[in-house]
């Protein structure tokens, strides 16, 4: 495999019903700023070194597989976003109107929960514990 010139930005892909959307829940409730919009298709946005590329039903990503499989959103893998205090972040997205697939729940490294996206992406958000 040859090395990256840059290493030091994290892409995701996921899969999205409706790139708008999904570029308008990323950079209102988590944080990130837009960097390249090809509406309807395509568009990525940015927070630290994490680059989420957005790819609608008309970008190359969804395009089918040569044994007919077409990819789509869902799904259980997750970008973890950190947090300093959940409880708030929690109340301000349940506020907002964001889905949540779980309660918070906590273990030995710290507590999280997980929400989803407009095409029902996972985001999991994650307090770690305290020392």
């Amino acid at each position: 495999m040859t090395s990256p010139t840059d290493d030091s930005t994290v892409s995701v892909r996921y899969l999205v019903d409706d790139v708008a959307a999904a570029l308008d829940f990323y950079t209102t409730h988590l944080g990130f700023t837009p960097v390249t919009t090809f509406l309807p298709a395509f568009a990525d946005v940015r927070r630290g070194n994490l680059r989420l590329l957005l790819s609608g039903p008309g970008s190359s990503a969804a395009r089918a597989m040569p044994d007919g499989r077409r990819p789509h959103p869902g799904g259980w893998n997750r970008i973890h976003l950190i947090v300093t205090d959940i409880d708030t972040e929690v109340a301000r997205l349940r506020t907002a109107g964001i889905v949540f697939r779980s309660d918070v729940v906590s273990g030995p490294g710290g507590r999280q929960i997980v929400m989803e996206d407009p095409a029902g992406n996972p985001v999991e958000l994650f307090e770690p514990a305290r020392a």
